[in-house]
């Protein structure tokens, strides 16, 4: 049976999108989790009552430490997940399972851990948020014909730079055979970050020509300013994150800026690890890059939602007919100096979050995280 549902009362809609700017639609009409228009239908089943809110994508984290369930053994946190719903997160990245307690390092053993932890997230979303996980850890035990039976069991994420490779640029062959096979890889980028790991050099960066470059702030010690020009060399993203060097990222940015390069960049947490646990992870990124580097909130916010989701082949992260209906509805925090939302971002305040929306489902009001927002949103039942 359809369900339907209508988002009214916006004060305007951000799409994800670097190049758009601030749309103003008079609702967003959905149905079966996706949206379908912009303007009034049929009643629908559920009217969320947006009160003013502004709409935004839902943030998609690209480096997100999960593990099994929602629970952190770097952190020994339980709900982490579920209380990043609460921070406008809907979709997160699996950055490996490589804090797991004596994970496998064993040819059948590495794969096994990808293919448990891609079932065990399959049909298990904390909070309604979505977790791509099973991201397989290349260690040189692996085979290029591995990562076909690999994506065939559903597996198709990968990530290099803990392996026992020595320089890291060996992996490159394998990280070919995954990206052959459909794979999104991405690397660890800097200092080595854990026990038995390695750093990650520029010259390892380019080597390996990965989808993604991790944490290329730094996850947490950054490369030397001279080596972040040359990032943009290489074919991959270039992702920044709450749990790096700010001012590298900011560096980043300004290179980006210049080379008139911002689709390559994307932001992401590295969390939780040695830095916390950090559900506002995403949203205060977002703020920062926003009010340091003085880009406008729009863009800041494309940088975590529609930058993502176009390098993970993904339909969130973009506001538009036949995307997912993925979203947080938020207003300036209460008591801001600022006019509304953007302008408080730009600011470098976090905004207030009133209102979380997965697949169309209204999954948080309130959020319990955020600044307490500076007005409300309310669901109205059909007949109810």
């Amino acid at each position: 049976m359809s369900r339907t549902l209508e988002i009214r009362g916006l004060s305007g809609m951000v799409t994800g999108k670097l190049e758009d700017e601030v749309l103003e639609p008079e609702v967003i009409r959905v149905e079966d989790g996706l949206i379908t228009g912009f303007e009034p239908g049929p009643e629908p089943d559920t009217v969320l009552d947006a009160g003013g809110a502004l709409a935004c994508p839902g943030l998609i984290d690209s480096h997100a430490h999960v593990v099994f369930g929602d629970w952190t053994p770097r952190q020994g946190t339980l709900g982490w997940i579920e209380s990043s719903m609460h921070g406008g997160v809907t979709s997160m990245m699996s950055a490996s399972e490589v804090h797991l307690p004596g994970r496998p390092r064993d040819r059948e053993g590495v794969k096994a851990l990808a293919v448990a932890a891609q079932r065990a997230f399959e049909n298990f979303r904390p909070g309604g948020v979505k977790v791509m996980a099973g991201s397989v850890i290349i260690e040189p035990t692996l085979e290029p014909e591995d990562f076909a039976d690999l994506k065939e069991k559903g597996v198709w994420l990968a990530k290099v730079g803990f392996g026992d490779f020595n320089p890291q640029a060996d992996a490159a062959p394998l990280v070919k055979a995954a990206q052959e096979n459909g794979f999104v890889v991405m690397n660890h980028t800097g200092g080595a970050s854990i026990p038995d790991s390695s750093p990650v050099t520029i010259n390892d960066v380019l080597a390996l020509g990965c989808d993604i470059i991790g944490h290329a702030n730094g996850g947490t010690t950054a490369l030397p300013d001279e080596d972040l020009p040359r990032l943009f060399d290489a074919p991959g993203v270039i992702q920044l994150v709450q749990a790096g060097n700010l001012r590298s990222s900011m560096e980043i940015i300004e290179i980006a800026w210049d080379r008139d390069l911002l689709e390559k960049v994307v932001l992401a947490t590295d969390t939780p690890t040695g830095t916390g646990v950090m559900p506002l992870g995403m949203i205060k990124t977002v703020c920062e890059i926003s009010s340091l580097c003085g880009m406008a909130a729009p863009k800041a916010l494309a940088l975590a939602t529609g930058n993502n989701g176009a390098v993970l082949g993904v339909e969130q992260g973009v506001l538009e007919v036949g995307r997912p209906a993925d979203l947080f509805c938020c207003f300036r925090p209460l008591g801001s100096s600022q006019a509304g939302p953007l302008e408080s971002i730009e600011y470098g305040d976090i905004p207030g979050i009133a209102a979380v929306v997965i697949d169309g489902e209204v999954r948080a009001l309130r959020s319990r995280n955020t600044p307490a927002p500076d007005g409300t949103c309310e669901i109205k039942e059909k007949n109810g």
